[in-house]
């Protein structure tokens, strides 16, 4: 371990290391067999008087950290905190003993220790556990943050994660709803009967999305590998091979910037449905947000981005051309030719890309610019040009596919499609996606032909659908950034 230089506090720590061996305690511990969590201590007996308490004494054995002590001689009171909650302590050297007491009166803010003893109240009427006997388990060497400043900026906490679940409850309630949400969102969709299933992170081919991708190589191989960045298309081979109704949550990686929604890996769920379409997934999803907001938040409004998101009522449903018409007055349900198009974006300010050829590509890049950031209450934005799909159903109108994305906050929470499963479609898909990234599109997909020979097989129709698990967290636990429902989010070196 590298030398580093002590302060006055974190030296004196250190120098109880040796008292702690003339005691005959190993400072940082062993097996601890304990019974009891503090919120069900508070659940069970927090309503008890001072009487009922000691007319039948409750015997119990917590460990956990603690957090206060205000010492007062041959007695004290302190304060532990374990996974769920803190609790009050007194300790007395005339009930546990002058060699217990002696080990106690070693202790510090953070250390980790064992209370066995009985419940009682104080005379402020708080509850509180008779120590009868305390046990000395790990050694805190660092003090924590002081109390009244905290440790309260988002970057040195996200550096120091263990810190910020330590002595923030708020940052620990996100860091347990999270996988209480992804047990809720496992339930729906088993519950519906679909089946998880687990696929490939590492991919020769570079599919599924629009994204650019992080490589990595395979030594054995001598080949280079994609980091997925999308779990489309194995599940969609899942499909082909008789698993109708599928999923998977896992880690998605994708090699670009990061702000307060965005993370270079992340988390999804995709799950596609045979024998359905674009209506099936936004039934699908829209009982997602109810389900998991109900039996898991106890809620169904959410103040998110300065705004109160109400997931209880049906979403909204607009196609991306006419939310743009509403917008600007632009009409791309009309004919309009590539030129035109491009002379309408200039007019109206929007952004254009040198590889894009077709006016699909524009419409977009309008709704991007004038629809996307007015969304706020769930909103599903359907009916996308062609040429940003590559695998998704055509509408009537060939220049359109079957898609949806679905809006709340002008942030895009989940993608959906009506599946394409003609091959010869798909192939030409594929294609137009190779010309796009001969133009210069370094997002564009590759053409992967394990693909396209499972459709070959037969693929059934269906509804599929990625939703962002990240987002979702963010908005059931309202938080404003991604960096608070990771517990180690990708972060700049530290200066």
């Amino acid at each position: 371990m590298e030398e580093v230089r002590l302060n006055d506090q974190e030296q004196a720590r250190r120098d109880k290391l040796a008292k702690y061996a003339e005691l005959g305690v190993d400072p940082f511990g062993s097996r601890y067999e304990w019974k009891d969590q503090i919120r069900d201590l508070r659940a069970k007996y927090g309503e008890k008087t001072e009487e009922e308490l000691a007319a039948e004494p409750i015997a119990c054995n917590i460990a956990g950290r603690i957090m206060i002590i205000r010492s007062m001689g041959k007695a004290a009171f302190f304060t532990v905190k374990d996974e769920y909650g803190t609790i009050q302590i007194w300790i007395g050297k005339n009930v546990v003993g002058d060699d217990n007491y002696a080990i106690f009166k070693l202790a510090d803010t953070g250390d980790i220790v064992g209370i066995e003893g009985t419940m009682m109240k104080s005379r402020t009427g708080e509850l509180t556990i008779k120590c009868a006997k305390f046990t000395h388990i790990t050694k805190c060497l660092k003090p924590l943050p002081e109390k009244f400043h905290g440790f309260t900026d988002l970057e040195d906490r996200s550096r120091k994660r263990y810190l910020d679940l330590m002595v923030n409850d708020e940052s620990r309630r996100i860091a347990l709803a999270r996988p209480a949400i992804i047990r809720a969102i496992q339930k729906y969709c088993d519950d519906l009967g679909f089946v998880e299933v687990e696929t490939s992170i590492l991919s020769p081919i570079l599919g599924g999305a629009a994204a650019r991708p992080f490589i990595t190589h395979h030594n054995a191989l001598d080949k280079d590998f994609y980091l997925r960045i999308a779990t489309e298309l194995n599940l969609k081979k899942c499909m082909v091979g008789g698993i109708d109704r599928v999923y998977e949550i896992g880690r998605i990686f994708r090699n670009e910037g990061m702000d307060n929604r965005h993370n270079p890996e992340f988390t999804t769920i995709e799950l596609y449905q045979a024998y359905g379409d674009l209506r099936s997934m936004m039934e699908w999803v829209e009982g997602l947000f109810h389900t998991v907001a109900k039996n898991v938040m106890g809620k169904e409004v959410f103040h998110w981005h300065g705004q109160d998101i109400d997931v209880s009522k049906p979403f909204a449903s607009i196609s991306m051309a006419e939310a743009v018409k509403n917008a600007c007055g632009v009409d791309f349900t009309q004919e309009i030719p590539f030129e035109e198009a491009v002379k309408l974006a200039k007019e109206h300010n929007v952004p254009l890309q040198k590889s894009w050829n077709s006016t699909g590509y524009i419409m977009q890049a309008f709704f991007d610019e004038f629809v996307e950031p007015t969304l706020v209450q769930p909103t599903f934005i359907h009916t996308y040009p062609i040429e940003v799909s590559p695998l998704t159903k055509k509408t009537e109108d060939p220049r359109f596919v079957d898609r949806f994305e679905l809006f709340i906050a002008g942030c895009e929470f989940g993608n959906a499609y009506s599946e394409l499963n003609n091959p010869f479609d798909q192939l030409e898909r594929f294609e137009a996606q190779l010309a796009a990234r001969e133009r210069g599109d370094d997002e564009a997909n590759d053409m992967d032909m394990t693909f396209l020979d499972a459709l070959l097989y037969g693929m059934p129709p269906a509804g599929g659908i990625g939703v962002g698990i990240d987002r979702f967290v963010m908005l059931m636990t309202e938080q404003d950034t991604i960096r608070e429902v990771l517990l180690f989010p990708t972060l700049k070196d530290d200066k």
